[in-house]
């Protein structure tokens, strides 16, 4: 009778762990199963469309850092009509001032310009003359030496003011590209740009033909139907610049030897 209970007893003291182990298994299942809910809240973790991106969120930045710009720009015009009020300058100092916020771009400028606009060639564009090779991506889109291009030619025209996009130029601006987008002072901009400048219609126009680099571009824009437009104004009217005009730059790193008093340094040299 002993021995058959032995023998009964021993095979459900094997099984016991086996049981443990299997009911751990589904309790670890499901924790995963529960976490995994709480996570995606019962949306498609891979393919949730309201997932923000990188895009998005450069957006959104692009978005806040110009209503920062625009409420910079009011305070600044409170300042400087409060400075103007009370600095107790004389007529011709005043004068002098608005000359100098004229040249600097931050002021309105208006008269007679032009507008270019560049654009990236249409979806599916392929060779439109003949023995020319069919396009690459990059011959397909603006790049930021054909921006700079036309910056460059039109300060060279004589522009007494530039506007990119919906930004003045300054004297600080840097037009960079990033991909197929544009970094402006902070802010994101997509094709089309366009480029607006004051001044004489005509030597802007010539100031654009003379260039080498929009010449190269031409040659793109009749290959492979890159967007190129120019338009003339009787009067436009510039913006004033209202982002921030403190310079940033690199400074050297100074290192403990070089911050080494001249004393210290000769008693060590003198220590035999």
């Amino acid at each position: 009778m002993s021995d058959s209970d032995d023998s009964s007893a021993g095979p459900r003291r094997r099984a016991r762990p086996v049981r443990l182990l299997t009911a751990a298994v589904f309790a670890l299942a499901g924790l995963i199963f529960v976490t995994s809910f709480n996570t995606s809240k019962g949306t498609n973790i891979r393919t949730d469309d309201s997932l923000l991106k990188l895009s998005d969120l450069i957006q959104v930045r692009s978005g806040d850092n110009k209503e920062l710009e625009e409420s910079t720009a009011t305070v600044r015009r409170q300042v400087d009509a409060l400075a103007d009020r009370d600095d107790g300058s004389t007529r011709a100092q005043d004068a002098r001032l608005a000359a100098l916020r004229t040249a600097a771009g931050t002021e309105e400028l208006t008269g007679k310009g032009l507008t270019v606009t560049l654009n990236d060639a249409p979806p599916g564009a392929t060779a439109r003359i003949p023995n020319v090779p069919e396009p690459q991506p990059n011959d397909l889109v603006i790049h930021q030496q054909d921006l700079q291009a036309v910056v460059n030619a039109l300060w060279q025209g004589g522009a007494t003011g530039i506007q990119v996009m919906d930004q003045r130029l300054i004297s600080t601006s840097a037009v960079r590209c990033v991909g197929n987008t544009l970094i402006l002072q902070g802010r994101v901009y997509s094709p089309p740009y366009k480029v607006t400048a004051v001044g004489d219609p005509g030597a802007l126009r010539k100031a654009l033909a003379a260039s080498p680099a929009i010449q190269n571009y031409q040659l793109y824009v009749n290959a492979y139907g890159l967007g190129w437009k120019v338009d003339e104004h009787r009067a436009v009217t510039l913006p004033g610049y209202s982002g921030t005009v403190d310079l940033h730059y690199a400074k050297p790193v100074t290192s403990t030897e070089d911050t080494e008093s001249p004393d210290s340094s000769e008693s060590a040299e003198s220590t035999p």
